[in-house]
């Protein structure tokens, strides 16, 4: 007679199953969150780049504009407001024969931005006629002034003109914009800062 011989066909138990399943989903997961972290961290990075590129190109326009405020088409002084959170002036943004009235103005965590040109007989600037739009969202400056403004003896550290700020003595502007989209987010707020010196004013005026 022939030996057989029998094999041990032994399969998986349900609890090595259940075992299994348990780890495959817990690899899966963990991978998942890994992928969902990175993908969010490039995001936010997008984003930051994307906020810092804007406020650079806010701040070159702002600075352009204050550097040729000039009088009035009335013949007042070319600041008109000067406080911690919105400056008043008078600039040619189109090279007619009229200079507008640009009022940078904080309200609601937005940075925003004024146009009024003059009109009427006599001539005036009527604020209902104003065109406003917003340039900056997630403006979060807190303590910190958006406007500080600096006189003739300012050489580059001295402390800024105290609120309220004599608007004839003002010849430097220093504008700081802090952007923080989400306070939670660690990338924490961005900071863009310009300084403008405003050329058409003279200190015989």
């Amino acid at each position: 007679m022939k030996n057989k011989i029998i094999k041990n066909k032994k399969g998986f138990s349900l609890a090595e199953i259940l075992i299994a399943t348990a780890i495959a989903t817990i690899i899966f997961f963990a991978v998942f969150r890994f992928g969902n972290s990175v993908f969010s961290l490039n995001s936010d990075a997008q984003k930051s780049l994307s906020a810092q590129s804007d406020a650079r190109q806010i701040l070159k326009t702002m600075a352009k504009e204050l550097r040729s405020a000039s009088p009035s088409s009335l013949g007042s002084y070319p600041i008109s407001l000067a406080s911690a959170t919105s400056i008043t002036f008078f600039v040619n943004l189109d090279n007619d024969a009229y200079k507008e009235q640009v009022r940078y103005y904080v309200q609601d965590k937005e940075l925003k931005k004024g146009v009024t040109k003059p009109s009427g007989s006599p001539l005036a600037y009527n604020l209902s006629n104003e065109k406003t739009s917003i340039l900056v969202h997630d403006l979060n400056n807190g303590t910190s002034p958006t406007f500080e403004y600096f006189d003739s003896s300012y050489t580059g550290t001295s402390s800024p003109l105290t609120q309220p700020v004599q608007i004839t003595a003002v010849r430097l502007v220093r504008i700081t914009l802090i952007i923080e989209p989400d306070p939670n987010k660690s990338a924490g707020a961005l900071k863009a800062t310009s300084q403008v010196f405003l050329r058409n004013l003279k200190d015989n005026l």
